[in-house]
């Protein structure tokens, strides 16, 4: 007799499998579609706070809407609120685009739905991560003694480095103060995992730069040895490859140097420059990385396999799995597998090891490379051609995808002033978005070449847009 609690199948609203494949149908053909003609979009859209909720209805529905029409209030409703970026001429912040590869991976995540928390929940899901993190290491030139995982962002793959420093310096000083450095331009993650993990935003020491915004190893040997004389412990050293202003390069064997002399963590930020190290040209701008206890870089940056995939690599596993070493009985298996949710906060984990696997298998390390090659070289030009004329001046020479600049004048107020407006002026035209950064108190346009859509033809608008504007608010 059926149980009168449980509704028929029909009434669960879970579709047929000829539901979901004309589903899949309408969702991939516009998918497609829109990638292709994602170029005549305007990259930001035309709209304010509220916009986009005040059309989506007060309240969940009670009955369902077929796909299509699902589809169709996305597509005139949601689609036009979005900033779009896979446009070609998103050249903002560090790009996170995404490859074909990864859409199509993506689906099938979604499609197999696993947790990938321990072996035994996927075995596949598991293995397909280590040996794709196992790829990516080979590719990058690190040694074997590295092993890895997939997260979510560089925020947690900090965080959890963090965690295990913070553990490490605890068992070597118990009772004493803990301090974390890092440089004077360092990401806003290693803030709040230094805050998050109870060390506390005081005890994290922001290193003075050079000229060039990297981190001094001398500045750093002083201000480790001032604390370690006031009985303070040196728990961790964050050193980046490529910052966020200006994709800056730290001294990492050097820095490496004096991290060892206090027996501190060292960390490596290379969240957006990391996947460099695949040019062997570029591989210099590395050395001393090879030293670090953890390194992340994303590969949903650079590597555009679309949000999220941010690759945690680390030495000595058990140190990774020390902060947070619990499995309560109902998830104990005995298998001796890897477990990988023994290693940082969430239980849960997405399948993300398949869309990097797949990226290496439908893109290829060659392709990869060039595409790597082709965003440095544009960037290189486009800083040559912006400070042709004099309408622009370089902060720092371009470093990777990265060129930041300013209008130049005499009066700095007034040229900070005016690079706002031609920031704002370009990024109103809909076919060119850059981002800004603020240093030595002064305003800086920062054009960043990291999409995999971008062409020189693009940088070229992008050159043209810069130019116009610069010449219109001249003075």
């Amino acid at each position: 007799m059926t149980n009168p609690s449980t509704p028929p199948l029909d009434q669960t609203g879970e579709w047929t499998p000829e539901q979901l494949r004309e589903a899949l149908v309408l969702a991939s053909d516009w998918a497609a579609e829109y990638r292709a003609g994602v170029r005549e979009r305007p990259i930001v859209p035309g709209v304010q706070p509220g916009d986009i909720a005040a059309r989506l209805g007060d309240h969940a529905p009670d009955r369902p809407a077929p796909f299509a029409d699902v589809l169709r209030e996305f597509k005139n409703t949601i689609v036009p609120g979005l900033t779009h970026w896979n446009h070609p001429g998103f050249m903002a912040y560090f790009c996170s685009s995404s490859r074909g590869a990864s859409v199509a991976a993506e689906l099938l995540v979604a499609a197999v739905g696993v947790n990938a928390m321990l072996w035994r929940t996927s075995p596949a899901a598991t293995e397909v991560e280590t040996t794709a993190v196992k790829w990516l290491r080979e590719c990058l030139g690190l040694p074997a003694a590295y092993d890895g995982l997939i997260l979510d962002t560089a925020s947690t793959s900090t965080f959890t480095a963090v965690l295990a420093a913070r553990e490490r310096a605890t068992a070597r000083h118990a009772g004493a103060p803990l301090a974390v450095y890092a440089s004077e331009q360092a990401h806003s993650s290693v803030d709040k995992s230094v805050m998050a993990a109870g060390i506390g935003r005081t005890m994290l020491r922001h290193v003075e730069c050079d000229h060039q915004l990297s981190m001094r190893p001398a500045a750093l040997r002083e201000a480790m040895r001032r604390d370690a004389a006031a009985g303070i412990t040196p728990a961790m050293v964050v050193g980046t490859i490529g910052t966020t202003s200006t994709a800056a390069v730290d001294p990492i064997d050097g820095v490496a140097d004096v991290a060892s002399e206090h027996g501190a963590w060292l960390h490596i930020d290379a969240a957006y420059a990391g996947p460099a190290a695949m040019l062997p040209e570029q591989r210099h701008r590395f050395t001393g990385w090879q030293r670090a206890d953890s390194i992340v870089l994303n590969p949903h940056k650079w590597l555009a396999t679309s949000l999220d995939c941010s690759v945690l690599l680390y030495r000595d596993a058990e140190a990774m799995r020390a902060p947070l070493a619990l499995t309560p009985a109902y998830l104990e298996t005995g298998t001796g597998a890897e477990n990988l949710m023994e290693i940082g906060l969430p239980l849960g984990r997405r399948f993300r090891g398949l869309k990097l696997w797949v990226l290496f298998k439908c893109v290829g390390t060659e392709n990869i490379r060039n595409t790597l090659r082709g965003h440095i070289a544009m960037a290189e030009s486009a800083a040559r051609k912006l400070t042709d004329g004099g309408l622009f001046e370089l902060v720092v020479p371009p470093s990777f995808g990265t060129v930041c600049f300013r209008t130049t004048g005499d009066d700095p107020v007034a040229e900070d002033r005016r690079s706002r407006a031609v920031m704002a002026q370009v990024n109103a035209t809909g076919g060119t978005y850059v981002s800004h950064t603020v240093l030595g108190e002064r305003y800086v346009i920062r054009l960043s070449v990291g999409s995999v859509h971008t062409t020189p033809r693009d940088l070229d608008a992008a050159v043209t847009s810069l130019r116009a504007a610069a010449a219109a608010t001249a003075g």
